[in-house]
């Protein structure tokens, strides 16, 4: 049963206290009200409960807070940021409950008072520091910043914090930064859209009529310079496809409804591979 079965068959053990646990609490509503009086409290030790479970909760709880949480530092939640955490939510598979409590969880992030350092801390305490997982989660908020096609001044420095509280340097976010936006800038150019080119080779398209990959797309989303060997390249490949592998996430604790995201991601950067290959041997 995953953990979300056991939330709704009320299996309350692995549950959490603290923030995270206040916020899902808020937001799953009264009838789950005696189970949560049952909650362990967030201090006691790593081996209560299975762990497993604890961090897949801690993982969908602070998604959807902190992504409300964000959309809200530049003064105002336009429509594309809605948009974004609806599509999410679609993309993730989520059942109509879960998607109620995604919502509500949204809706806590944006709440004056929301204490984001309580739940940055305690997330991560519950992901145990595994950097993949904490990842994923970052790439995630920084895709709803950009919903609405701009990395606003103040989320890009809420974002920023938020990194640095998870442990990543700002080198580390600035290459997520980079991915993202490229990831971005070419579903902008899709069929029948248009950006500034490099040329006309760049903007070819494949035999599914998909737009081909920029080479500075695929420099970006891997994270290599130009003029990078091909052994460069080839282990900043492995390694982004070591980090977002949807098994060894869901391994790591990812909450398996997510990981259609982590799927999406592999099959850019598996794109950007061929794409600095074939310029290579052009």
């Amino acid at each position: 049963m995953s953990w979300w079965g056991k939330v709704v068959g009320g299996a309350f053990g692995f549950m959490l206290g603290g923030p995270l646990g206040a916020l899902f609490g808020a937001a799953v509503g009264h009838h789950f009200d005696r189970g949560l009086n049952r909650l362990e409290d967030v201090e006691q030790p790593f081996g209560n409960g299975p762990e497993q479970e604890r961090i897949q909760m801690a993982f969908f709880t602070a998604t959807f807070a902190v992504m409300g949480h964000v959309a809200k530092a530049d003064g105002r939640i336009s429509a594309d940021e809605i948009a974004h955490a609806r599509a999410v939510m679609r993309e993730m598979n989520l059942n109509p409950e879960q998607t109620r409590v995604a919502q509500s969880l949204f809706r806590e992030g944006k709440a004056s008072g929301f204490d984001l350092d309580g739940v940055l801390r305690q997330f991560l305490r519950e992901c145990r520091r595994r950097h993949t997982l904490l990842q994923m989660f970052l790439e995630i908020q920084l895709q709803a910043a950009y919903a609405d096609g701009t990395l606003h001044t103040a989320e890009a420095a809420l974002l920023r914090h938020i990194a640095g509280r998870l442990g990543f340097s700002g080198a580390q976010f600035e290459q997520l930064d980079a991915l993202i936006r490229a990831a971005r800038e070419r579903g902008n150019r899709g069929p029948g859209g248009a950006t500034g080119g490099q040329g006309p080779r760049d903007h070819r398209r494949s035999a599914a009529g998909q737009v081909a990959m920029t080479t500075d797309e695929a420099r970006a989303i891997l994270g290599v310079e130009a003029g990078a060997n091909e052994a460069d390249v080839k282990k900043a490949y492995r390694r982004l496809m070591n980090q977002h592998h949807p098994d060894k996430l869901i391994a790591r604790g990812m909450p398996e409804e997510m990981v259609k995201v982590a799927t999406t991601r592999t099959q850019e950067i598996r794109t950007a591979y061929e794409t600095l290959r074939r310029a290579a041997r052009a």
